[in-house]
């Protein structure tokens, strides 16, 4: 809604000092949205006079056509001369009255007016377009043409209004009283607190039998129909230019007489009205749902299928009108420049059901100034007056006769009536207003209220947003200022805090972020596209998904069963904004459907739902474990003064589950393994144990080459998936921290020939159990391949560190127990000890 200062100003008699940016802090402070304050005519600088065209001669020989006019502008420019302009407008004529700029003025826009050289003449000074001067559009697109009856001479900026500010508000779903100037002067008078002159407030009429008959067939979806008859209009009359000025400022294009004012009474009044041409109305005005398929051409100019939930106003013939939203075409106000004339006019002035306008407005993707305030409640009360104010300006401006029916069909209503406590807003915002304060906000904002400790509050017509207590609090609390509420923190109760399987989570977050990973939040969204790159199986549990209901992309219907396509789309995207040396990772939940849910019950909103309805509620759901990934591309160590980089491979994905299993102190094996959508020869299968037993934790390695095509991915990208809820399990009581023994350490190192095959796993846990409690630590520092060792063997090297808790070892206890390792490692592995 855009509010000129100017117009507002006629509500409010604000202090002549105030600006919009005041304006603009006050309306803040008490709730509204005011998104800007436009500064109209900025910078605009005189002399800008109205000017009478004397003559007009052609000028031959441009390409386009141009004319040397002399303007009559008094003594504007201070000799009385004629002034000369040149202009390339053609729509107006000698006699006319128009808008003149003077050199040494200066236009919106900082374009400063001097006397030139063109076209072979020297013009002094321009004749004025509406465009020139920042005023909108008029639909003419050419110069201003006056009414003949401004005097030469007279002041433009002050005649047409151009220095003004207009306060652009954001208007609620909730508040669409504010969708006019009486909303928003009541706010700013509330604001402010001043009087309101109420423009709703006029002598109205009472109903009688001779007004134009209208039947209302759909009292539901029309509770109040008002119509007035106008005849006897000018056809010549225009819509003065103070009319236009506020129309335009408010972001409305003028049209013509009867149209413009009922649109100015919409913008004053927040009541959507229709004119109709009484000569091209058939019979009585109804109002009815319309029969399906029915056909109307709207004002626009489109024929528009109805549907049988759409209210219309029709006559004799049929539809003439989609009620609420836009009238028809055959009713139309006829165009004064198109050679026709209306002089008698019908005007409506309805309230209907909103929920009603709002679905026919998006049913036919059309959004209009009248629906947009339909479907936000409109004041039913305000239709009479707001017929009467259109009547009584089409009378004063067009010179026309009010016919004495008045007609108002209206189906019976009560007033709308909350019971509160007194107090009720104070343990709302945890202050102490008191009974006084709620009583007097409540009747500022139009409320009736009875009762001392109970108040029985009457809501005003215009705010359909008050039904309950909670409203009403709403409405004191936002008057008395939100700044002025205390911040207050809730205190929480003793003993609570992380659970041990949050503190798991960061902990592991943290421990990869510190290996130099960078976190990346995905969508939980797949399809079936990606799971296909990916390679997987058609049995492949990963393919078993849950699929929403909306889904925001047809392309990704599913929730996801796997972390790495979200991580691999961003590893892609990055790669190809030219980061490629990147290491990202993502915690989250998977969405594992088991096949055994059940079907969700429709559960009551009146009430709390029982222990068993959430249970039923919870058996419906898929299993949702949760999961941590990472994926790796490029440079894992980069390149510098201090040495070589290294690239990134399947040992670094290895690495990140074995830093996720540290965080939990559970101990980690890792074998050989095979599993979509990694290369079947570089993927590790990881392992911990739960309950005694081996469980499978996750996978790591290097990416399947085929999966790499498919994604675009760069070469050799690695990646790792494991499930936290499986390590959660495995891990044995409260982390122990590690004891620091006073003896020193024995180290041995040794070097096992083994066959190309074996992996180093079994290799070292063969090493672990032959060497007892003695081994500290144990871990493989090379791994050899070459003629010296032979074809299909492979040469690993071990540290050994060995170290007892109550004394220092002897070099005969360390070597008896490096000797046991190998001696158990040959026999389980034929690895034999290099150089033997």
């Amino acid at each position: 809604m855009r509010v000129p200062l100017s117009w507002l100003r006629e509500y409010v008699d604000l202090p002549a000092t105030e600006t919009g940016r005041d304006v603009q802090a006050k309306l803040v402070a008490v709730g509204l949205e005011v998104e800007t304050v436009e500064q109209i005519g900025a910078g605009l600088k005189g002399p800008l006079v109205v000017g009478k065209v004397l003559t007009i001669e052609e000028l031959e020989g441009f390409k386009k056509p141009i004319r040397f006019c002399t303007v009559d502008v008094g003594t504007a420019n201070g000799t009385g001369e004629p002034q000369e302009i040149v202009c390339g407008a053609r729509n107006f004529a000698v006699g006319d009255k128009v808008v003149v700029v003077l050199p040494g003025a200066v236009l919106p826009g900082d374009f400063a007016i001097a006397a030139r050289k063109t076209y072979g003449k020297t013009s002094h000074g321009m004749i004025c377009s509406t465009d020139e001067l920042g005023m909108g559009d008029d639909g003419t697109h050419g110069i201003i043409v006056l009414p003949p009856e401004h005097e030469v001479g007279t002041d433009a900026i002050e005649l047409l209004q151009l220095v003004d500010e207009v306060l652009d508000i954001a208007v609620t779903p909730d508040r669409g009283y504010c969708l006019s100037m009486r909303g928003v002067a009541r706010e700013t008078a509330i604001a402010y607190g001043l009087p309101l002159r109420d423009p709703a407030l006029l002598d109205v009429p009472a109903p009688n039998a001779y007004g134009y008959p209208v039947k209302v067939a759909d009292p539901i979806g029309c509770s109040r129909f008002t119509a007035r008859t106008v005849v006897g209009l000018q056809p010549e009359a225009r819509s003065p230019i103070w009319m236009q000025r506020r129309l335009q400022k408010a972001g409305m294009r003028p049209i013509s007489l009867a149209v413009d004012v009922t649109n100015y009474v919409m913008l004053e009044l927040g009541q959507p009205l229709h004119a109709y041409d009484r000569t091209r109305i058939d019979g009585p005005i109804g109002v009815r749902r319309a029969e399906q398929g029915e056909k109307l051409t709207t004002l626009d100019g489109t024929v528009r299928v109805l549907d049988a939930a759409d209210l219309v106003i029709t006559d004799n013939r049929g539809p003439i009108g989609l009620a609420g939203v836009m009238g028809g075409a055959n009713t139309e106000i006829a165009d004064a420049s198109e050679g026709t004339h209306t002089t008698e006019v019908v005007i409506e002035a309805a309230h209907f059901d909103a929920i009603s306008i709002a679905r026919t407005a998006r049913r036919h993707k059309l959004a209009s100034e009248a629906s947009k305030r339909f479907e936000r409640g409109v004041d039913p009360q305000a239709a009479a007056a707001a017929a009467q104010r259109t009547v009584d300006l089409l009378v004063l401006l067009a010179g026309g006769t009010a016919e004495a029916g008045v007609t108002e069909v209206s189906a019976p209503s009560g007033p709308r009536t909350i019971t509160m406590a007194a107090d009720h807003p104070d343990k709302v915002a945890g202050v102490a207003y008191g009974r006084e304060t709620v009583v007097r906000r409540l009747q500022e904002v139009g409320c009736d209220v009875y009762g001392q400790d109970e108040l029985l509050v009457t809501a005003p017509s215009w705010r359909p947003d008050l039904n309950e207590p909670n409203d009403l609090a709403e409405e004191v609390i936002r008057l008395e200022g939100y700044e002025n509420l205390p911040s207050t923190l809730p205190t929480p109760p003793s003993g609570r805090g992380l659970t041990d399987r949050q503190r798991l989570h960061r902990r592991i977050g943290r421990a990869l972020a510190g290996a130099g990973y960078v976190e990346a939040l995905n969508y939980p969204f797949t399809g079936e596209a990606v799971l296909d790159q990916l390679g997987l199986e058609a049995d492949d549990a990963r393919r078993r998904t849950v699929k929403l209901v909306n889904p925001l992309s047809d392309e990704e219907p599913s929730l996801r069963t796997t972390l790495l396509p979200g991580l691999l789309g961003t590893l892609r995207r990055n790669d190809g904004r030219g980061s490629h040396d990147l290491a990202l990772f993502e915690t989250g939940l998977v969405f594992r459907p088991t096949g055994h849910e059940t079907k969700p019950v429709r559960l009551s909103v009146d009430r709390r739902p029982s222990d068993e309805e959430i249970a039923s509620l919870d058996a419906a759901l898929p299993r949702q474990p949760r999961r941590a990934a990472v994926v790796l591309a490029g440079a894992r160590e980069q390149a510098g003064w201090w040495g070589k980089g290294r690239p990134a491979d399947w040992a670094d994905s290895v690495e990140a589950a074995r830093a996720i299993a540290r965080e939990a102190g559970v101990d980690l094996t890792v074998r050989a393994g095979q599993h979509a959508p990694w290369h079947p020869g570089r993927c590790a299968a990881l392992y911990v144990t739960v309950n005694g037993e081996e469980t499978l934790f996750g996978h790591a390695g290097e990416l399947h080459p085929r999966v790499i095509k498919e994604l675009h991915l760069p070469e050799r990208t690695c990646a790792m998936e494991v499930e936290l809820d499986v390590l959660e399990q495995a891990v044995d009581g409260a982390l122990q921290a590690p004891r620091i023994s006073t003896f020193p350490v024995a180290t041995q190192d040794v070097a096992l020939v083994v066959d190309q095959d074996v992996p180093a796993a079994d290799v070292e846990r063969a090493l672990r159990d032959g060497a007892g409690e003695l081994l500290e630590s144990l871990r493989l520092f090379d791994v050899f391949t070459g003629e010296q060792i032979g074809e299909g063997r492979k040469s690993l090297a071990y540290a050994l560190r060995f170290r007892a808790a109550d004394r220092t070892l002897t070099v005969d206890e360390a070597s008896a127990a490096r000797d046991t390792a190998v001696a158990l490692a040959a026999e389980r592995t034929g690895a034999v000890l290099r150089g033997a």
